[in-house]
């Protein structure tokens, strides 16, 4: 195998190399953004979950007082 073959299969190398660690930065970036997208919805979740009980302890009053 002659230098510049060498020297290109090198080269490939690195950029092969630079490369795998961008993909690798932003994996975890996405990771850490799909972590905060998950923290959210389970927040959202726990809200809508809060905000039900609440409608209906008050269609529960409502129907008491109907009652009255």
């Amino acid at each position: 195998m002659e230098q510049s073959e060498v020297q290109a299969l090198a080269d490939k190398l690195d950029r092969l190399i630079e490369h795998c660690q961008k993909l690798e930065r932003d994996n975890a970036i996405l990771r850490d953004l799909q972590d905060d997208w998950n923290r959210e919805r389970a927040q959202l979740m726990q809200k809508n979950d809060h905000a039900k009980h609440k409608i209906e302890a008050m269609i529960s009053r409502l129907r008491a007082l109907e009652h009255h």
